[in-house]
């Protein structure tokens, strides 16, 4: 099987969030390691000197144990404008490695900067993140995402976004949206206008 990866923002020499990625992780292994016992990243994880100022990203590759460790700083790209891509057949549960499916998706944004997968009518994920919408009043987020990324769950745990299904028919009720990840916090986050010319309205299909 492709093996599995945790993406982890550190900030100054710290891992943040570590409780989050830990639990995902070892649920991930229990789902296809069971008794494999679990990691502790407060243990296993240690930040190069060279990585200890600015915003770096941690990559962690695993499978029934830790494989590798890399470090990278990070460079934020810009997205401003989304453009809609049907594909009813993607899975994406867990964090493998081989994103080749999601790659050729990214493919089909022509001159938009990202995506937003639509399966099966429903509003899911962009290729790199979880999203979340905003009608004015309330955040929201779509509750059949292709992954349920650690930052997701922490605004979902702490109360600052509800889940709940969108459809592309639901899209004008909100004024903005926030693509969201490890390395993207929503406060840090610029809001993307939901207008005609930052989502795109046409369709592209993948097998």
């Amino acid at each position: 099987m492709c093996r599995l990866f945790e993406t982890i923002r550190v900030e100054n020499g710290i891992p943040l969030n570590l409780v989050w990625h830990e639990r995902r992780m070892n649920q991930a292994r229990a789902e296809f390691w069971p008794y494999c016992g679990t990691v502790e990243l407060g243990v296993s994880l240690v930040v190069p000197g060279e990585m200890s100022s600015g915003i770096v990203r941690c990559n962690i590759f695993y499978g029934k144990d830790i494989e590798e460790i890399t470090f990278k700083s990070y460079e934020k790209r810009v997205i401003r404008s989304l453009k809609l891509v049907y594909c009813d057949n993607i899975d994406y549960p867990f964090k493998y490695s081989d994103r080749s499916h999601l790659e050729r998706l990214f493919e089909l944004r022509e001159d938009c900067d990202e995506i937003i997968i639509v399966k099966n009518g429903y509003i899911t994920d962009t290729s790199i993140s979880n999203l979340i919408f905003f009608n004015g009043v309330q955040w929201f987020t779509p509750s059949r995402p292709l992954h349920n990324g650690t930052c997701r769950q922490r605004l979902i745990s702490a109360g600052l976004v509800s889940e709940r299904e969108i459809t592309i028919e639901d899209l004008p009720e909100f004024t903005g949206c926030k693509l969201i990840n490890a390395m993207r916090d929503p406060e840090g986050e610029e809001m993307i206008n939901m207008s005609v010319s930052s989502i795109g309205r046409l369709f592209s299909t993948i097998p």
